[in-house]
């Protein structure tokens, strides 16, 4: 097994791969750091003073972070874009510096500029960063009217190097961001099939830390395919194409976490609910008892060795005959004549195990191509049968036309509300810094203008001004060591920049705390090199992030305030309504309906669940107080997750509907919809505070509306039918259950 996982380099590298998936923090730290240590290589060449290699590491810096569009002309368009802005603004920090007022109602206006600039997209964004970071950096080398001319140079070769790092050095492109991401995707399935594994091997005393793993693991991968959906458009030249990488990724995902919740019943010995893999906290089912054990738990140990050493298997090795025997015998477990004698629930987990197999064949044809056909065994070429059909059909389909919100106007608009408020902060910010330092006042405005980017509500800023004035009190303390191990020595100084910051950009996505901590330290040996370090320096500089911070939560909860519950409710609807439209679409195929998008659609809905999370951060975060909220809303966001898990699942049996040979339409699944989609429709009016909203109806089980809907003669229903009920089942009991936490009245079921 170990050798056919690879060897030690191999699995270190898979490690590295699925802790930054794509090596997205990988390439921007190295972009970073490499575009900085060119500059200064460039400069320290052309001997100029150490203001100017400060100015060149900001202004480079500054370049590289700022562009965030996926293809590289349209990268080269905005970094040529943002030359002329950045000399403009330091023109003008240069021409203001000696004169306050001007200066700072100038500054104010730039800052509301850069703020309304994100309004045009990726571009726009850039070159208002670009624009404040440039004239940031004028006033932290106190630039002058004397100095102009050198600055321009300094800025024209920041640019540049920071064109050659992105396009030569630093190579990147779209597809082969794609590439890496599809790997990371293949090494976290491998973890996850582990973490399972472990699973079902754990004693009453770890069970719950290894179900804590599984659930990890499950949102690692679901993670990892949202950043797979987001660059395939990008990333493939061919929209078919890209719609079947985006079909096999997730029915990977879907099988995975199936299995996983196949595991937790089978070891516990009941039917296990799909919360307890989305919930936090929630203890393993009959935790305290050992794990079931039968004489087939050993194969099914056995068979999950395998199904990971067949993930891990890098796509284009077909690994020879013994691969192919292990890939034969878990698609065998597809037929019920090749289950092993076992328990029910036992069974269903070779099930499992076998569908598991079949996306991992699915993904594997997807992204090699073609493979050797000639020891497959019949429930392969079964299989790959499938496959092909549905290859055939997603081809055929064409994406579904996506409806058009009407766009805010004025104030309603985020940006121009965004920019109101940081510019009114930043405005008490400049006053509050003078008083605190008429040298220093900028950090309290760069801080209040940090604390805005990427929020929408007054409790996302509270949460990153809390993150960025910990993360600058730490970093004080680091720059204080740093600075006197350091000295006076320049090299020195500047290596350890470059590593702090690589490390800062590498962080960043992971940790805004550690982001924080990592550029304070570095701004510590910026001051020594500047000859104006000391230790009130650094305690004025968490001074002024406290100020900072401060201005910037006072604007955002009274001007123009987004309160956090207002901006949770409007993103709550949107999961709401995307759930109505997935449920709704697949049920109706499943009952014979027309083919429709539920690729798309199904996106559409981890999408607004991946945004609802983020906003729901300041309600979940571990200083809240409240903390009966604070379970309330992961309550509901557990709550949320398993019933996007279980619209998945049927989008994904209905898009094999035109092609799987044992998977047949039935009428009946309609009817067995209508309350789910009913209760679904009455919880979005109610979070939208409509007046006549329609209660919540409740009832007897779906699979009982099926029975009573048949007619005499008409078979029940079958094992694929079966599951769709199952979904359908959860998925009604999910969406009633999201009634207690938004206080929804749910009235006592009939007798």
């Amino acid at each position: 097994m170990s050798a056919a996982e690879g060897s030690l380099g191999t699995r270190l590298w898979d490690r590295v791969t699925a802790s930054d998936p794509g090596l997205l923090r990988l390439a921007a730290g190295s972009r970073t750091a490499g575009s900085i240590a060119l500059t200064l290589a460039v400069l320290t060449a052309l001997r100029v003073p150490v203001p100017h290699l400060v100015a060149g590491a900001i202004a480079s810096m500054a370049a590289t972070f700022a562009i965030r569009e996926k293809q590289r002309s349209q990268q080269a368009l905005t970094l040529a874009l943002g030359l002329p802005v950045a000399l403009a603004s330091v023109t003008l920090g240069a021409l203001l510096n000696s004169r306050v007022i001007a200066g700072d109602l100038f500054f104010v206006v730039l800052i509301f500029c850069a703020v309304y600039s994100r309004r045009f997209g990726d571009r726009g964004n850039a070159l208002g960063l670009i624009g404040f970071q440039i004239y940031f950096m004028s006033l932290f080398v106190g630039a002058t009217g004397h100095t102009l001319p050198a600055l321009f140079g300094v800025v024209t070769i920041a640019f540049a190097a920071s064109a050659l790092v992105r396009f030569v050095i630093v190579y990147e492109t779209p597809a082969g961001v794609l590439l890496r991401l599809r790997e990371a995707f293949r090494v976290r399935l491998a973890q996850l099939v582990s973490a399972q594994l472990e699973l079902l091997d754990a004693g009453p005393e770890d069970a719950d830390k290894a179900l804590e793993a599984v659930r990890e693991g499950t949102a690692r991968l679901h993670e990892t395919a949202l950043m797979i959906q987001g660059r395939l458009e990008q990333g493939t030249s061919d929209e078919s194409v890209a719609r079947l990488v985006q079909r096999r990724i997730a029915g990977a995902e879907i099988s995975a976490e199936r299995l996983g919740l196949l595991l937790l019943t089978a070891r516990s010995s009941e039917r296990t609910d799909t919360l307890t893999l989305h919930l936090p906290g929630a203890p393993v089912p009959s935790g305290g008892r050992e794990p079931v054990r039968e004489e087939a738990t050993d194969i099914l140990r056995r068979d999950l060795r395998a199904l990971r050493m067949l993930v891990l298997r890098p796509v284009g090795e077909g690994g020879g005959t013994a691969m192919t025997h292990v890939r034969n015998r878990l698609l065998g477990y597809r037929d019920e004549e090749n289950l092993p004698a076992a328990s029910a629930a036992v069974q269903d987990v070779f099930r499992g195990i076998g569908e598991a197999a079949r996306a991992v064949l699915g993904l594997r044809v997807a992204l090699g191509g073609p493979q050797d056909e000639s020891d497959d065994s019949p429930a392969t070429t079964r299989s790959r049968e499938e496959l092909d059909a549905e290859d055939a059909a997603i081809e055929g389909a064409e994406a579904g036309e996506q409806e058009l919100e009407e766009p805010a106007t004025g104030l309603r608009r985020p940006t121009t509300r965004a920019a109101v408020q940081v510019a009114l902060g930043s405005a008490l910010a400049i006053v509050g810094g003078e008083f605190l330092s008429s040298q220093r006042w900028y950090w309290a405005v760069l801080t209040c203008w940090i604390v805005f980017i990427n929020t929408s509500s007054t409790g996302e800023i509270l949460v990153k001004g809390y993150r960025r004035l910990l993360g600058t009190v730490l970093g004080v303390v680091a720059g204080i060591v740093l600075a006197g191990l350091v000295g006076p020595h320049t090299w020195p100084a500047l290596a350890l920049v470059l590593l702090l910051v690589f490390a800062m950009f590498y962080t960043a996505p992971l940790s805004y705390t550690l982001m924080s901590f990592f550029v304070t330290a570095a701004l510590g040996l910026l001051y020594t090199l500047l000859h104006t370090y000391s230790l009130s320096v650094l305690v004025l500089r968490i001074e002024e992030t406290a100020l900072g911070a401060a201005c910037g939560i006072i604007a955002a909860a009274v001007v123009l305030p987004v309160r956090t519950d207002r901006r949770t409710d409007e993103l709550l609807g949107t999961v709401l309504e995307r759930l109505y439209d997935v449920t709704g679409t697949a049920v109706d195929q499943l009952s014979g309906g027309p083919q429709a998008d539920l690729l798309d659609q199904a996106r559409d809905l981890d999408q607004a669940l991946s945004d609802l999370r983020g906003a729901v951060q300041p309600l979940t975060h571990p200083i809240t107080p409240l903390r009966a909220r604070r379970d309330t809303a992961q309550y509901l966001l557990a709550l949320l997750e398993t019933c996007a898990y279980h619209a998945r699942s049927l989008a994904a049996t209905a898009e094999l509907l035109p092609t799987h040979p044992s998977i047949a339409a039935d009428p009946r699944l309609r009817q067995a919809c209508r309350r789910i989609t009913h209760n679904i429709a009455a919880l979005t009016a109610h979070v939208a505070d409509e007046p006549d909203a329609p209660e919540i109806e409740t009832g007897p089980s779906i699979a009982s509306l099926l029975e009573s809907g048949g007619t005499p003669g008409t078979p029940r229903y079958g094992r694929i039918t079966d599951r769709v009920l199952r979904h359908l089942q959860r998925l009604d009991e999910g969406v009633v259950g999201l009634a207690r936490p938004l206080g929804v009245r749910v009235p006592t079921p009939k007798r």
